[in-house]
């Protein structure tokens, strides 16, 4: 897509510190990491979030950021990693990427980025968990 730079990266057309570049996508370092060593995983189609990705990519891309999870932790001796992904909200580049990022004991991230909560009580979280499970059940793909 024009003026994506994750598809210009993918394309060879804007340069970056990539990592891996295969069928199921480019995996580069983040120009501005939490950590150094931090990755993003990025499908070679331009898709802005998860649910466009289509279900027969879901495995190869998915196993390449599983792989990415295991060699960042790997080459750079950290203790673990921090996946993730933002879709639309927070999502800084309009291109599905997923985070790697490699983490070590005391190295001062705590838990997510953003404040947690509570729920008020068990009623308010089974009202939650009721919510999502119902447009689970209506999106056709549950058994």
């Amino acid at each position: 897509m024009s003026g994506c730079v994750f598809c210009g990266i993918v394309a060879g057309e804007v340069p970056a510190f990539r990592v891996a570049d295969e069928a199921d996508g480019v995996a580069l370092l983040d120009t501005r990491p939490v950590f150094k060593g931090h990755v993003l995983v990025v499908p070679r189609t331009h898709l802005v979030t998860l649910a466009d990705l289509p279900a027969d990519a879901l495995p190869g891309y998915f196993r390449l950021v599983q792989r990415l999870a295991v060699a960042v932790e790997a080459g750079l001796s950290a203790g673990g990693t921090f996946v993730a992904m933002n879709n639309k909200v927070s999502q800084s580049v309009p291109h599905l990427h997923t985070h790697v990022v490699p983490r070590t004991k005391g190295d001062g991230l705590r838990g997510f980025f953003w404040p947690r909560t509570r729920y008020a009580d068990d009623a308010e979280a089974g009202d939650f968990a009721g919510r999502i499970a119902a447009a689970l059940a209506e999106d056709g793909t549950v058994g």
